[in-house]
């Protein structure tokens, strides 16, 4: 493996990680907790928990696409092509449907 290989896997594990994060604890680490608790308020945490349910289900969705397209044509990608695809696709449609959902309470 190079070395930019290296690179390139550790900064998507750590951005992965990082959204997933966010995603399920609201991100706001670097805040006071009188402005956490104001700032997660009821609607929020709905909010957060349908983007969860959303990007769950795309990213199973992705997973048994990918598996039924192993049985038409053999190893279409390898393992870490797949795993990368089905996280990516969960994180990506969990952060949209998440901030979709937050504009739509705000305005």
């Amino acid at each position: 493996m190079r070395s930019i290989d290296v690179v390139r896997t550790s900064g998507w594990l750590l951005f992965a990680t990082v959204v997933l994060a966010a995603l399920l604890t609201g991100g706001l680490w670097f805040r006071r907790r009188e402005v956490r608790e104001l700032m997660d308020d009821e609607v929020t945490r709905a909010n957060r928990a349908d983007a969860l349910a959303g990007g769950f289900a795309v990213a199973m969705g992705a997973g048994i696409l990918i598996y039924g397209a192993e049985s038409f044509a053999p190893n279409p990608m390898g393992a870490r092509e797949a795993v990368h695809l089905i996280v990516s696709a969960g994180l990506a449609t969990a952060l949209l449907r998440f901030g979709m959902l937050e504009r739509r309470a705000i305005g």
